[in-house]
């Protein structure tokens, strides 16, 4: 009778020894934050498609300490090897991001999609010029302002601190003369309950994490812009996966960027209910400070254009044709 160390050592050397990938990914967003929901169950999917092999490790709510705007050197450099970022939130480091929120270029959701769409074979080749790749994109609702005062006029604007969340927003509130102060979404409610900023651009989704309610009374749906985010994988730490995990990467991003494109209505109108719930109120803009608003963005289009790269020239060339604007 062979002894118990001779039949595990037996075992051992009878069954072949799969290699376990264990990566960390990283979003700022909270947990129930549809873009942390989604690249949680992303994270599932592979895990399944990978019988475990591959396993994704979703920290959420910005615990790895980086914020939006570094994503795209972070994931450069590997320090994590895959990050949700907003697309327009990474422009500082590359110029061509910044077309997918030029203020009231976009008017709505298939709009978006068109112009992401056209986009995308350009943004992988600026994606790939940082060291990664894209496995998926997925929009939000459109953003607006919100305030603790009614904001009516484009005077209203003069000289109330803005929290902006790129580059884009940024100029639009500076056009019309308000003081524009870009902060991170981890930086967001100290800045509010500290009195630091009285009005604030973002989106439904981020007002409900934020709980906008508790320090501001007023939503204005002005759809500034209609933001979009992207996750992106580092290239090195891809390229050493097996061709069968590279793959299911890859079709797995696919299912989870049509999902989101699918839902993003739903998950405006629900967020939008849970603001209304909790007393924020709707103010509908009037036709003239939406027209101030986007004569002050057609400059702002225009100041792009004459530094953007070629290939983001095209991208505004093809859009703004079969939009016909």
């Amino acid at each position: 009778m062979k002894k118990p160390w001779i039949l595990l050592a037996m075992a051992l050397f009878a069954t072949p020894c799969l290699a376990k990938t264990t990566w960390n990914a990283n979003t700022v967003w909270p947990a129930k934050n549809m873009h942390s929901v989604r690249l949680t169950e992303y994270a599932e999917k592979v895990k399944v498609a990978t019988k475990g092999e591959l396993e994704i490790v979703v920290q959420t709510s910005g615990v790895l300490g980086y914020k939006g705007p570094q994503l795209l050197k972070v994931v450069r450099d590997g320090r994590i090897p895959i990050s949700d970022m907003l697309i327009s939130g990474v422009a500082g480091d590359e110029k061509i991001f910044r077309i997918s929120t030029l203020p009231f270029l976009v008017r709505d959701f298939d709009e978006l999609r068109l112009l992401t769409d056209i986009a995308r074979p350009y943004f992988d080749k600026a994606a790939a010029k940082w060291n990664q790749k894209i496995l998926y994109t997925a929009p939000w609702p459109g953003s607006g302002l919100w305030a603790k005062k009614k904001i009516i006029t484009i005077k209203d604007l003069k000289g109330r601190k803005t929290r902006v969340y790129d580059m884009n927003s940024a100029l639009l509130m500076e056009a019309v003369g308000a003081t524009p102060l870009v902060i991170p979404f981890s930086d967001l409610s100290t800045a509010l309950r500290t009195g630091f900023i009285d009005c604030i651009i973002t989106s439904t989704p981020t007002a409900v994490d934020a709980r906008l309610w508790e320090v501001l009374m007023y939503f204005e749906p002005l759809n500034i812009t209609f933001a979009t985010n992207m996750v992106t994988v580092n290239l090195d730490a891809f390229d050493k996966l097996p061709k069968a995990q590279q793959d299911i990467l890859v079709s797995l991003g696919k299912e989870q960027e049509e999902a989101a494109w699918e839902d993003v209505r739903r998950w405006g109108g629900d967020t939008e209910a849970i603001i209304s719930k909790n007393g924020i109120e709707t103010v509908q803009p009037s036709k003239q400070f939406i027209s101030n608003l986007e004569k002050a963005a057609k400059v702002i289009w225009a100041d792009w254009l004459k530094t953007a790269t070629p290939d983001g020239k095209k991208i505004y060339e093809e859009f703004t044709k079969k939009v016909k604007r």
